[in-house]
């Protein structure tokens, strides 16, 4: 007996130790795979509010063209770091909500600020939301109370998303590529009217970005679920009183249509000297939705590049000096004129800080984000509405496996290079100049006509300093 139970006991270990190891592939195999999940949840407003964007518009949205949304992509690396990638059919998520979703989030489950990646379509077919460009629109106090009261909801849509996507973390891998398309036309060189003859020459000038980057999340059994793209162009294509979300909205509902069950996330890049000519009717917007989804899909089709579970994030909240505010003598002069014009409604406000003794800011606590995904794809996000130029010149900097997304985190104003400042200062050599650089700061209600010539240093110096960190280490 005494043999006998031994040698059933060394037939049950040998058992235990057979079934132990067939698991253990299965263990190494989920270990190696990221985890992922999403989330959707449609943020068309209910009231009557204000359409951010334009300034020449006079009343509230009109109904919609289709709803608006926000989504979110939570991913985890094998260490379980996360990301959180929020895209949003919205001009621009002002600081207030980026703060409160931040806190928020913090408390919630304990993710910085560097982990989180607010991201605005930059539709001009979106809601006015708190803090942002109100001097734009003569806006009453119930007005401006609807507008409070969205961007609260929104605040908390955007939590309840990203706890959703955090529930739904399964196994995945994540994949990258980069398709092209090319409606995109630098405003700053090229008449509007004249694009489609100078398009036809092949005589279009000025920098442009037409690559489409792509990240395409897919669970353990190889099965598309999210795919995250991005293009520097401005979602101008309408200038409608009705929701949409204009060429990227379109690109998202087509998407989602041709891969079932998948979720479509836009993120605009460094696109705000960018505009898809020509433009003004429905059928360009969806021509524009269907070229970008066709582009998005003929990439993730085709063999991707795979990238290993490892993520690292930083950020750092620069702070980066305005130019000179205007004169008392200037915004008296802005005072006086006729308050229908938005630079006028802009010098009255001001005026009536600096005759109330509150002085004016200046300087800005602006947001430089850097991801690094795998071993070798950076993520550069930048706030504000970014020129192109950052683009390029990132990309040379740091490498062709660089993305760089503008509208990020903090919609403050227009983000311009060294180069679009000083094009932009008077006396100018182009009628196409003067916006970007100069006068659009008051559109955001900033107390300073343009940035100090240093912010393109500020940024790009900080974007260094974090790309060293996430591949060095250091």
């Amino acid at each position: 007996m005494h043999y006998l139970t031994q040698f059933r006991a060394g037939i049950l270990l040998l058992l235990i130790s057979c079934v132990c190891l067939s698991q253990t592939p299965k263990s190494y195999a989920d270990e190696a795979l990221w985890k992922a999940g999403s989330a959707s949840a449609v943020i068309t407003p209910q009231e009557d509010l204000w359409m951010a964007g334009y300034g020449g518009r006079t009343k509230p949205a009109d109904g919609k063209i289709h709803d608006l949304w926000l989504k979110v992509l939570v991913i985890e690396a094998h260490d379980g770091h996360r990301g959180v990638i929020v895209s949003t059919d919205t001009l621009g998520i002002p600081q207030s909500i980026y703060n409160n979703v931040c806190a928020a989030l913090k408390k919630k489950f304990d993710l910085d600020r560097s982990q989180i990646m607010l991201n605005a379509s930059h539709t001009h077919c979106g809601p006015v939301l708190r803090g942002a460009l109100h001097d734009i629109y003569p806006l009453n106090k119930e007005q401006i109370a609807k507008v409070n009261k969205y961007s609260t909801q929104l605040e908390q849509k955007l939590v309840d998303a990203v706890t959703t996507a955090i529930k739904n973390l399964e196994p995945a891998s994540l994949w990258t590529g980069e398709g092209h398309t090319s409606f995109a036309v630098n405003r700053r060189n090229n008449m509007e009217a004249d694009v489609p003859k100078l398009r036809k020459e092949g005589k279009l000038k000025g920098p442009i970005d037409h690559s489409v980057p792509i990240l395409a999340v897919k669970d353990k059994n190889g099965k598309l679920k999210t795919i995250v793209f991005g293009y520097a162009c401005h979602n101008t294509t309408l200038g409608i009183q009705q929701w949409c979300g204009d060429y990227a909205g379109f690109a998202q509902y087509d998407l989602e249509a041709m891969f079932p069950g998948v979720t479509a996330m836009f993120y605009m890049g460094c696109g705000a000297d960018q505009n898809p000519l020509p433009r003004r009717t429905m059928e360009l917007a969806q021509s524009y939705g269907s070229r970008l989804a066709h582009a998005v899909a003929d990439t993730v089709r085709l063999p991707m590049v795979e990238l290993d579970p490892i993520l690292k994030t930083e950020i750092e909240i620069v702070d980066i000096k305005l130019g000179d505010a205007p004169t008392k003598e200037e915004l008296e002069t802005l005072a006086a004129g006729n308050q229908n014009n938005y630079r006028n409604r802009w010098g009255a406000r001001l005026l009536k800080q600096l005759n109330s003794g509150k002085p004016f800011r200046t300087s800005y606590p602006f947001p430089v984000q850097v991801w690094l995904m795998g071993k070798r794809q950076l993520w550069i996000t930048i706030g504000g509405e970014v020129v192109v130029d950052y683009a390029l010149g990132m990309k040379k900097m740091f490498g062709d496996s660089t993305w760089i997304a503008g509208y990020c985190n903090d919609v403050m104003a227009y983000t311009p290079s060294l180069r679009v400042l000083e094009e932009d200062v008077p006396p100018r050599k182009s009628s196409r100049w003067g916006y970007e650089g100069n006068t659009s700061m008051a559109v955001y209600g900033m107390p300073a006509n343009r940035w100090s010539d240093e912010i393109e240093d500020k940024i790009v110096e900080s974007a260094q300093r974090q790309v060293e960190k996430v591949r060095n280490g250091k």
